[in-house]
């Protein structure tokens, strides 16, 4: 079976590093490069995806004559590629990630691009048993002797179409075509401020009536997918949740549809494949994961993330500058509760993003007491960030978070309403940059520190009771609900 893969191709640069500092006059993380890992990106990578699980795939793109295409042409050396080599530079797009986390992109040559289609890239198309058209908004699949010819393949073979929002629609019977959540309200002129199955349905339906194409699959990501043909619209459940590197998915998931269509598998069998196979593409690693090229030899990975301040720093100044509104709570955290679940949901509800302060070991063994804490602070930080409503995780060592507070500069500022917001010295903190501090309330008989005491066997001191509207004679105190 013979999977043609046609569209542009660039090269990706992901360089990895640990960022422990900040410019002098800005608050910018300094990125201390470790490695490069390269890959092919765009119709390249959906190729050697297909190609890396076993699949025959052909390549037809352009590529430049410079020293990188000799760098893709490495990397994709399981694809047969028919491509003509143009004298002009390859685009490249670069990331930059300090302890696993995205800081920037720096896109280069990514702008105009000249294209050729030769005699062979046609004779790829016709005799492909199956043609992915990954659509990178280069021009390519634009040219009309290629748009010929995938529009002749299309009336006898699965042709499956990722497109991008400033490419050309796909051909005439095309099988389906995959945009993701985004792509597809854009394209169809759906305005949607969040991702949902009712705008996916209106702009699926707009695009179907738009195209002359059998259906349409809008992906929404770990929610799964929705498909639109004449027979109406059926979801396709993720049937996990996962979590890592989504750079890549889209591209994994139009080639698994691909290659399920061309396999004689029906849509909706070829989509639920899909989903799950692009979650475990997601859970092991995602485009890092296959076909890696390093400048030097990659050092072993960091066995846990390092939770400084760089990345939560990077988030806030990225959340600000779309006009968001920075959230930021803190606390001990040495035993999870419904308390601090619920304190931590209310607190992202608030604004655009939630980072989570935490105190170091040492700092609650100084605060607590010997006995604690009980759980790591590496483990605390990891349950943390695995909370939905919990964006960043900082571990701070001193007595209060007043110095992780000032490199972040949060808007708001959350606490349990049992803390006095005269008596803390974050609250003086935030002042300075027209900062708010907001609380929550407190959820009685909610306490790590009864939770502490049961687990050492000793007797817990009773659960203090909710304090009623007419009840003004206690006042809760911290050790209510310890965090």
């Amino acid at each position: 079976m013979k999977i043609t893969v046609v569209g542009d191709t660039l090269l990706d640069a992901d360089a990895h590093g640990a960022a422990r500092r900040l410019l002098p006059d800005n608050p910018v993380p300094v990125v201390d490069i470790d490695h490069v890992d390269h890959r092919p990106g765009g119709a390249g990578l959906a190729a050697a995806l297909l190609a890396a699980v076993g699949h025959d795939v052909t390549l037809v793109t352009v590529l430049s004559d410079d020293e990188e295409s000799e760098r893709l042409l490495s990397a994709l050396a399981p694809v047969t590629v028919v491509a003509p080599r143009l004298p002009q530079p390859t685009p490249v797009k670069r990331r930059v990630l300090a302890d696993g986390h995205l800081v920037t992109r720096l896109d280069e040559n990514c702008q105009d691009a000249r294209n050729e289609v030769t005699d062979e890239m046609l004779r790829a198309v016709h005799d492909a048993d199956a043609v992915l058209v990954s659509d990178y908004g280069r021009g390519l699949v634009a040219e009309e002797a290629l748009r010929e010819a995938l529009d002749e393949a299309a009336r006898r073979i699965p042709v499956v179409w990722d497109p991008h929002p400033s490419g050309p629609p796909p051909v005439p019977h095309t099988r389906t075509v995959t945009p993701n959540f985004s792509e597809a309200t854009t394209l169809a002129g759906v305005e949607a401020d969040e991702t949902s199955i009712p705008a996916a349905h209106a702009a699926g339906t707009g695009l179907l009536e738009q195209w002359s194409v059998a259906s349409v699959i809008v992906t929404l990501g770990s929610r799964g997918a929705l498909i639109l043909d004449d027979g109406g619209a059926r979801f396709s459940p993720a049937t996990r949740s996962v979590s890592g590197d989504e750079c890549g998915a889209g591209d994994c998931f139009a080639g698994r549809v691909a290659a399920s269509l061309a396999s004689g598998d029906d849509l909706m069998s070829a989509v639920d494949r899909a989903v799950s196979e692009t979650a475990e593409y997601i859970a092991l690693g995602g485009a890092g994961t296959y076909l890696r090229t390093v400048d030097e030899e990659a050092p072993e990975p960091p066995a846990e993330p390092s939770f400084t301040p760089a990345s939560a720093i990077a988030r806030a100044e990225s959340v600000r500058a779309r006009g968001g509104t920075v959230v930021a709570t803190g606390g001990c955290y040495d035993l999870l509760h419904a308390g601090h679940a619920r304190a931590l949901s209310a607190a992202r509800r608030m604004g655009d993003t939630l980072i989570v302060l935490l105190n170091s070991d040492e700092s609650v063994r100084r605060l607590k007491g010997e006995t604690r804490p009980i759980v790591e602070a590496q483990d605390r930080a990891e349950l943390l960030l695995a909370l939905d409503c919990v964006d960043e995780v900082v571990i701070f060592d001193e007595d209060t978070p007043v110095s992780a507070l000032e490199s972040i500069r949060p808007d708001i500022w959350v606490k349990s309403d049992d803390y006095r917001s005269a008596d803390l010295a974050e609250a003086r903190a935030m002042a300075a940059w027209g900062g708010r501090l907001v609380t929550v309330p407190f959820v009685p008989a909610r306490s790590t520190s009864r939770l502490a005491s049961a687990l050492n066997g000793l007797e817990a001191p009773a659960a203090p009771a909710a304090p009623t509207p007419a009840d003004h004679s206690r006042t809760p105190t911290a050790e209510d609900v310890t965090v």
